[in-house]
């Protein structure tokens, strides 16, 4: 005989008091989004006079007509080399954090405190901007090169510690079996290791995924040649402009006839720079989940 579980009005309290906050958090999160999309189709000039709303005022298409059409195809550049150092990058950063953090969850390899230590000892101590400056362009020659887009952030030491924990979760008894049955130690990571962590892989990729697609620095550090800048770099260089040329830094006289959406094109290039991730992210964002929960249950 089956009993069916009663709910008690402080079960119904507690699911409605978390419904509701859990719906308040998002609309605050939400908010932001919701008038930076609104500015970004509204008249700048209204928008300077009366500030900022949640609905676009005076709603209007120049400042999207001004960024595409007088960098459009730039734009479109920035948009190819921004993607294609997003996928080659993350694939590289992987394989290379994923090794790493498989080695060192191997129990029985040499020196294994030893490397640990020496990973963990780059994230307490750095030598400095203009050493690391000078390690990138003058040792590797990564001035106007792909690589210095790529290199700089292929490995993070804290990503490779956390797949180091799920890799650590899987039973030794896996490896030594497969040992016996004559696999190599690269065929038991990639046919053992990484199926079982795949959790842990799809996180931490997207980790690395969007740090590549948010990063800028490094084309600020490395990259003169503009065909090479990606997305963010170049849209920061849009906005630098814009917002020289709106505030009179420049000779008098050589922008009197230019009208320039100031404000508005901040929030077009938000747009424009977040737009892909926002609607890739419902599609990727049960594994976040799913890895908070497998990390924080142990046996």
């Amino acid at each position: 005989m089956t009993h069916k579980m009663h709910t008690t009005p402080a079960d119904w309290a507690v699911k409605i008091f978390s419904y509701v906050f859990i719906g308040v958090i998002a609309v605050v999160c939400l908010l932001p989004l919701i008038m930076v999309f609104s500015v970004s189709f509204s008249d700048n000039f209204t928008v300077t006079n009366l500030g900022y709303s949640f609905l676009p005022q005076k709603f209007t298409l120049d400042t999207y007509r001004y960024l595409f059409i007088h960098s459009g195809m730039r734009i479109l550049r920035s948009y190819g080399v921004t993607i294609g150092i997003t996928i080659v990058g993350t694939a590289c950063a992987m394989l290379l954090t994923s090794m790493i953090a498989f080695a060192i969850s191997i129990k029985s390899l040499k020196y294994r405190n030893g490397i640990a230590f020496f990973c963990n000892f780059t994230i307490i101590f750095s030598a400095g901007l203009i050493p690391w400056y000078i390690v990138c362009t003058q040792w590797y020659h990564m001035m106007d090169s792909y690589f210095g887009l790529l290199l700089p952030s292929m490995f993070s030491v804290w990503n490779m510690f956390l797949m180091r924990t799920y890799f650590s979760a899987v039973p030794d008894s896996l490896y030594e079996s497969a040992k016996l049955d004559g696999a190599s130690w690269f065929k038991i990571y990639w046919k053992i290791a990484v199926p079982l962590s795949k959790t842990a892989m799809l996180t931490v990729g997207l980790m690395y995924a969007l740090a590549y697609w948010n990063d800028w620095w490094n084309a600020l550090m490395f990259i003169n040649d503009r065909d090479m800048f990606p997305l963010q770099y170049f849209l920061y260089n849009i906005l630098s402009n814009v917002n020289a040329l709106s505030s009179g830094r420049i000779p008098a006289g050589a922008a009197a006839n230019l009208k320039l959406p100031a404000e508005t094109v901040k929030m077009a290039v938000t747009i424009i720079t977040i737009g892909p991730i926002i609607f890739l992210y419902p599609f990727i964002q049960r594994y976040f989940v799913d890895g908070i929960m497998t990390g924080a249950v142990k046996e």
